[in-house]
């Protein structure tokens, strides 16, 4: 019975060490203030156009990515 004890207390203080060595982990991370990540957010959502709200940025015209190439359309999806 004891062995099955000290099993257990070593078990218990490896998760300890293991869940320790994660946080030291986390706190080494970069961190952004909330202000500078927000204005970066907010800045590039102002510089880059969004091809599928027109409302907003107006007609894609020739630039758009997603617009079909060469005159070929399809109105339908066929998913196999």
């Amino acid at each position: 019975m004891p062995s099955q004890v000290k099993n257990f207390s070593e078990y218990k203080f490896q998760r300890i060490l293991d869940h320790n060595q994660r946080l030291r982990e986390q706190l080494d991370l970069p961190r952004v203030r909330v202000s500078q990540a927000s204005s970066t957010i907010i800045n590039y959502v102002k510089s880059t156009k969004d091809y599928l709200v027109p409302s907003v940025w107006g007609p894609a015209g020739p630039a758009d990515p997603f617009i079909a190439k060469n005159g070929i359309s399809c109105s339908s999806c066929i998913i196999l």
